[in-house]
């Protein structure tokens, strides 16, 4: 037995530590805080890469699998019980399901969170999972309207509840350019509202195609 195998067994055995998504007894607690039974749950990029063919401001829209399961108790161990080491596997599995969105893009942006949130979480899950994907990440955009939580409303009101939500972080020098195609990152899309509200920013603003990949979306019929 290994000096690891050897510190996992006794880690596992001594404390017990739970699994961040199923709270079953992690057998190799130094590998990380979910177990590979839960990790092995996800389904990877199952249908879930769209062209939305000019119908909205955002162009293509990815997402590793379904807001369900266990990829939903993850998801919500990173962002609300400050599990952010789940970020590094989480944004690994978006790099490879992703894979086609991410191509020939320049940069990716992470969806903002109004300062005060973010000062109430203690960090961004969105810019957190960004910097997993292997482009360099710049936050072209700001909240600057402190909204309702999406998840705590109903479709139809989370258009409205975003709307002039969000600007450009910084106005672009005279001569100089926003990066052509750049990919949305967040966390889940539900409606898409959000997303759909920061594509609408950059677009306005000389952005040619935009891009989203989250960690999850909800299949809800429409956009």
């Amino acid at each position: 037995m290994t000096l690891r195998a050897l510190a996992n067994t006794l880690l596992s055995s001594l404390f017990e530590p739970p699994c961040a998504a199923c709270a079953q007894v992690l057998p190799h607690p130094l590998d990380g805080a979910v177990c590979e039974h839960c990790w092995a749950s996800i389904r990877r990029g199952v249908a879930l890469n769209e062209h939305l063919h000019g119908r909205h401001a955002v162009d293509w829209v990815g997402a590793v699998d379904l807001y369900e399961g266990r990829l939903r108790d993850i998801i919500h161990a990173l962002k609300y019980e400050r599990r952010r080491s789940l970020a590094r596997p989480l944004g690994t599995l978006m790099r490879t399901s992703g894979a086609q969105l991410l191509a020939g893009a320049e940069v990716v942006v992470p969806v903002p969170l109004h300062p005060r949130r973010e000062q109430e979480r203690g960090f961004n899950q969105a810019d957190d999972l960004a910097r997993q994907l292997g482009l360099p990440v710049v936050p072209l955009l700001r909240r600057i309207r402190h909204t309702t939580s999406q998840i705590e409303l109903p479709a139809d009101a989370r258009n409205q509840n975003v709307r002039d939500a969000f600007d450009l972080a910084r106005i672009p020098d005279p001569g100089s350019r926003l990066p052509t195609v750049i990919v949305l990152v967040d966390d889940v899309s539900t409606t898409g509202a959000t997303l759909e509200a920061c594509a609408k920013v950059l677009k306005r603003s000389g952005v040619k195609e935009v891009r989203a990949l989250t960690a999850a979306r909800v299949v809800t019929g429409r956009r």
